[in-house]
């Protein structure tokens, strides 16, 4: 980031703050003492956070701002601030984390080993969070190259959890037990940028090379393969449509590339598009894409900058096309004053239910909550 004045960061600050009366219906921040690269629902009002430096980091449960909740009488609303409810410590880094639903434990793995750390959050009027378990991985260590992205994880019901750093050592695990369920038949050593449910029994890997595995846990039969898009080797993230989009994956290159799959039909293209992102060199973990829940047609894209963007997909077309989000989030950007440099967003995520509503993070521990106002809709 350029040296700029104290006179000048506060005019910049004022500036977006008067812009963003007319942009967000809410927005509310909240300053980490370390930078988080997980954000995680564990229920409607609260999420879990933890950072990723190489010692020992905090893990956390935030409740968000109460007053984002309050339909009428915003401003009769006294609780304005994130509010820290459960609490513990990692010995290293957490590099992906997810919540383990119908339950109040949380999953996470330390980029480092392909092993899985068990979290129990809090329980028995305890305000802890602690370590109650671990998984063992298929593979104990990964190349170091492949360190920067960590295991993928994704829950379902039953407390079952599917996990792998690549699409060779993915595996089905039972918590309670340690026992595995189930192992896809997949030869190729691709390192993962995702893995995800989409429905109670198929799932989706994506790989950082472009591949895209979609595998049906429930049969022996080897998982489908939606070869990378063709060109320039990159990077790319992975993400499958859910809502009224659903039965639609997305893939994200680095140099800003998007391309929208149908899951019926993985192999070929049914729209694409060039993403208005600033280009940087990106490691496996850098970036998110995802589609907003309750949002037709919308996805979130961060890493590439301060910024998280907003694009609506529903003009895409077969025919590649330059595009502007429809939204930018600049707060992150604006708002930091952090002497390392360049402030980045390591992660966002979607409200499931509030159609506009995100949480994002970035490189400076900064974390916000925010309902953005769709201009072509107020101006309407």
């Amino acid at each position: 980031m350029a040296e700029r004045g104290e006179a000048d960061f506060n005019d910049i600050l004022d500036d977006w703050f008067i812009e963003s009366l007319k942009t967000y219906k809410d927005l509310h921040v909240y300053q980490l003492e370390h930078p988080t690269q997980v954000i995680e629902w564990t229920s409607g009002k609260t999420v879990c956070v933890a950072g990723y430096s190489s010692s020992k980091n905090e893990i956390l449960e935030l409740q968000l701002p109460l007053k984002l909740f309050a339909e009428e009488n915003k401003g009769l609303c006294a609780e304005r601030d994130f509010k820290v409810v459960h609490g513990g410590f990692t010995e290293g880094p957490v590099r992906c984390l997810r919540h383990v639903p119908g339950t109040r434990c949380v999953v996470t793995n330390d980029g480092l080993t392909s092993d899985l750390q068990v979290w129990t959050v809090g329980g028995d009027d305890s305000d802890v969070i602690r370590r109650t378990g671990s998984v063992a991985g298929r593979k104990t260590r990964r190349k170091k190259s492949d360190s920067e992205g960590g295991s993928r994880i994704a829950a379902r019901h039953s407390s079952q959890v599917l996990h792998g750093a690549q699409s060779d050592d993915i595996q089905l695990t039972q918590l309670t037990s340690g026992q595995i369920l189930y192992t896809p038949e997949i030869t190729s050593s691709d390192p993962l940028s995702s893995l995800q449910f989409v429905s109670d029994d198929v799932f989706l890997a994506g790989c950082c090379n472009g591949n895209v595995y979609i595998a049906d846990t429930r049969a022996s039969a080897s998982p489908q393969l939606s070869p990378a898009p063709p060109g320039e080797s990159v990077l790319w993230w992975t993400d499958a449509a859910a809502g009224a989009s659903s039965g639609s994956f997305i893939r994200v290159s680095s140099s800003g590339l998007a391309e929208i799959s149908d899951l019926r039909n993985p192999g070929a293209a049914v729209s694409r598009a060039q993403l208005s992102v600033q280009s940087r060199r990106c490691n496996p973990g850098d970036v998110t894409v995802s589609w907003a829940p309750a949002l037709n047609d919308c996805i979130a894209v961060s890493g590439f900058s301060g910024l998280v963007q907003i694009y609506n997909t529903s003009g895409w077309g077969a025919e590649l096309q330059e595009v502007q989000p429809l939204f930018e989030h600049r707060g992150h950007a604006v708002s930091s004053q952090s002497d390392e440099g360049d402030v980045f967003a390591t992660s966002q995520l979607w409200h499931p239910e509030r159609p506009r509503t995100l949480l994002s993070a970035a490189s400076d521990g900064s974390v916000h909550v925010w309902d953005w106002v769709d201009q072509s809709d107020a101006d309407r």
